[in-house]
């Protein structure tokens, strides 16, 4: 593999870093479960059903917010959140890359073993 390839490779798994980070905590994956619905929800809103203080879910949603996944939108004084689906799908293709990858070598190990 060329240097130019690993570099590739290196930088396009260092960009979804943040995002399997910020889905690494249950607390955000809930979060987006909720936003997933297209709405843009208050904090309050994200607060109904949950333990949590306003606060913490402030502090997942700048969690979510810097990985991409999440925008705020201002409405008045109120901030609105909403679910941005594109780092989940570049997720998406970077597991779709690495699955190929595990196909490919399984592909060679079972031919060098039937051979």
């Amino acid at each position: 593999m060329s240097h130019k390839r690993r570099s590739s490779i290196a930088a396009k798994r260092q960009a979804r870093v943040p995002v399997f980070a910020a889905l690494g905590d249950e607390t955000r994956l809930s979060l987006v479960a909720k936003l997933c619905g297209g709405q843009a929800h208050s904090i309050s809103q994200l607060t109904e059903g949950s333990n949590l203080t306003r606060q913490a879910i402030t502090k997942h949603l700048r969690v979510l917010e810097s990985a991409g996944m999440v925008r705020c939108v201002r409405t008045g004084r109120e901030s609105r959140f909403q679910f941005d689906p594109e780092p989940i799908e570049g997720i998406k293709e970077y597991l779709d890359f690495v699955s190929e990858q595990w196909d490919q070598a399984l592909s060679r190990l079972k031919s060098f073993v039937e051979n």
